[in-house]
């Protein structure tokens, strides 16, 4: 699926851009283990990722779209997504991101991630194959995509811890 993110800049340019380069930031982030596992689609590497919700915590494995390469692709094609997978988008710089769904037959929520760790928005159960823009309410060290409605299944709102 591609998964372009459109940098504050290039939005007022006009122009379309690919996600942002991926590199983990300290505030959210821990080093990935020493054998990481690889998603059989995609390739990528998947890393176990935690959703907490007050005393609750929610594990999740994601797959990590580390590279402009990987980032633009996204979940591009992909058809099923279990319910405790997806894919996290981690930003080297906090920035406004923005999403859309070009060639992606999934539904998502998109789970937009604040440099301080804790989730700033949702777009929940995004439209299969839009080219509209989904973005982030402020700045985003990350982005989450999980199968829609999933977030609401959860209780996941706006507020929650992201770790990984």
């Amino acid at each position: 699926m591609v998964r372009h993110l459109l940098a504050s800049a290039v939005m007022a340019a006009g122009l379309l851009a690919a996600c942002s380069p991926g590199t983990t930031t300290a505030s959210a982030q821990t080093p990935a283990p020493a054998t990481a596992t690889r998603h059989p689609v995609s390739g990528l590497e998947v890393i176990d990722l935690v959703v907490e919700r007050g005393t609750k915590k929610l594990a999740f494995k994601v797959e990590v779209a580390a590279t402009p390469e990987a980032q633009a692709k996204g979940l591009m094609f992909r058809t099923s997504l279990g319910d405790n997978e997806g894919m996290i988008f981690p930003s080297a710089v906090p920035e406004p991101k923005s999403f859309w769904m070009k060639n992606t037959p999934l539904s998502l929520d998109i789970i937009f991630i604040g440099p301080d760790g804790r989730i700033s928005n949702i777009a929940a159960n995004t439209v299969p194959y839009s080219l509209d823009s989904v973005r982030s309410s402020g700045l985003a060290s990350a982005v989450l995509e999980l199968r829609a409605g999933r977030a609401k299944e959860l209780g996941i709102v706006p507020g929650d811890r992201v770790s990984y």
